[in-house]
């Protein structure tokens, strides 16, 4: 093909430079009449987006007037933030965000990789500002690198056959975090049974006062900053909790803090948010158990920062996120401040001359938390976690030294499992970077060998052309002459 096009590299002989709509058809999805759960009459799958991605499907139609698919058919999504992004291995009737793209006489496997490859490339060029879609001009027009149908299947086995051994390397570097993070609370679970210490107590239980007179003291400093507020709070029943180490109390969450709330939106009351100023933290700002400051979008000034008092954080502050992503826990540090949450984060602020700050923030990230609030009673269809849960979150309190040396004991166990996953993430983006390249190589002719006696790609092109060109002077034919007949029809009325 030699039209003074500019090509991106020079190709094997025998190969041949040509555009996806040459080799590419067309079928848009589309909403059927009938949908619903599956029944007698609803039985074949219909592919949305969680359906394509997932292999998840939650309805069903009887398959009337709507595009199908079966399981070799290359899908894409065609509308949405994926746009671009291909899949095969479904069959059912084609949502309205996707496409079906059948092949003429190419190996449809072969150009399901190379749209593959070209993901980043056709998503990044969308049409449309609110819901992107695919651009017709940029697909349609992408070059594709074409090589002899015999090659073509010798490319896509040689694929296959690197993407199984990948495949599986990166099932094992997945299962490795998995097991991370069944490691960590492990670890957790561990401390909070007095085990990782238990040595360290043997030695120093003459040496610092049991939990229950820490309790006793935190409720003094309750008692001076509630003032006429204050409350005694009910005794815990602990009958059912499990047996703790000497010195150690099974306590509450209310009943060693000193204040426990959340946060408010300034658009509440009439504020605006400005591109500089205080820190406006939000659920997506906590990650890695610290305020990620770096993500920070929105920020509000002085007087907005005054007004909303209640959600100004302190050091040491533990943050929890009762609403949206549920459970993600963060402790304030000084260079976050000044700062304020919104009403989707609970702030716990405890007197911490008695309480260790990263002790309590293990407490939330520890499935202790998530298990003392699900066993609280719930209304139907609750996401969120209310003041009420986390004020009621159970947990065991060890001596002031201890919750020191527990904190230490985690930190060292949890910095090797940090490491560890450092060098899965790395190895996965390695393994994602080596995918690119192994599609890279087959498209430049660098994947297998090539054999002389394979007929040009050439040849399938012209007979590509010849096949549609007959298809399109078929169809006009049968245009024309439904023309003639409803015009026939007309006149005789």
């Amino acid at each position: 093909m030699n039209n003074g096009t500019t090509y991106p590299y020079e190709l094997p002989k025998g190969w041949v430079w040509t555009r996806l709509g040459d080799v590419l058809g067309f079928v848009k999805g589309k909403k059927p009449k009938n949908l619903g759960t599956r029944n007698n009459l609803l039985t074949i799958p219909y592919i949305d987006i969680n359906a394509f991605e997932n292999e998840i499907f939650d309805e069903f139609t009887d398959g009337d007037k709507c595009p199908l698919c079966q399981t070799d058919d290359t899908l894409i999504v065609w509308d949405g933030a994926r746009c671009g992004l291909v899949g095969r291995g479904v069959a059912g009737a084609i949502g309205s965000t996707l496409a079906k793209l059948p092949c003429f006489e190419v190996n449809s496997t072969y150009v399901f990789y190379f749209i593959q490859s070209m993901y980043e490339f056709i998503n990044k060029r969308p049409r449309g500002v609110g819901i992107p879609h695919v651009e017709p001009s940029v697909f349609w027009n992408t070059l594709i690198p074409l090589s002899p149908l015999p090659e073509q299947r010798r490319v896509v086995a040689k694929i296959e056959e690197l993407f199984t051994r990948l495949d599986a390397g990166v099932e094992a570097l997945k299962n490795i975090k998995t097991q991370l993070k069944r490691y960590r609370q492990s670890v957790l679970k561990h401390a909070f049974e007095g085990k990782l210490t238990a040595e360290w107590r043997q030695a120093h239980k003459e040496e610092f006062e049991p939990a229950s007179a820490l309790l006793d003291r935190i409720k003094q400093e309750r008692k001076k900053t509630a003032k006429s507020k204050y409350k005694e709070l009910p005794p815990l029943d602990n009958s059912n909790l499990p047996e703790l180490p000497e010195g150690w109390v099974w306590t509450v969450v209310e009943d060693v803090s000193i204040l426990v709330t959340k946060g408010s939106t300034p658009t509440s009351y009439n504020f605006d948010y400005v591109p500089h100023g205080i820190n406006f933290i939000k659920v997506e700002n906590l990650k890695n158990g610290r305020v990620d400051r770096a993500s920070l979008a929105e920020f509000i000034t002085k007087d907005t920062h005054a007004f909303l008092k209640r959600s100004q954080l302190m050091k040491d502050d533990i943050l929890f996120s009762i609403a949206g992503t549920i459970g993600k826990v963060a402790i304030v540090h000084s260079d976050d401040l000044p700062a304020n949450i919104n009403q989707a984060i609970a702030i716990i602020r405890c007197p911490w001359e008695f309480v260790n700050p990263d002790y309590i923030k293990i407490v939330f990230d520890s499935e202790i938390a998530r298990q003392s609030i699900e066993r609280r009673p719930r209304g139907v269809g609750m996401n969120n976690v209310s003041l009420g849960d986390v004020k009621n979150i159970v947990f065991p309190l060890p001596p002031l030294p201890e919750q020191h040396r527990i904190v230490e004991e985690v930190e060292r166990r949890f910095s090797v499992a940090d490491q560890i996953k450092k060098t899965v993430d790395h190895s996965l983006k390695q393994a994602e970077r080596l995918r690119q390249s192994i599609l890279k190589h087959a498209f430049e002719g660098k994947l297998v060998p090539q054999d002389p006696n394979d007929e040009p790609a050439e040849k399938l092109l012209e007979r590509i052309r010849q096949e549609r060109a007959r298809q399109q002077a078929e169809r006009k034919p049968a245009k024309s002459s439904k023309n003639k007949s409803n015009t026939k029809q007309m006149r005789l009325v």
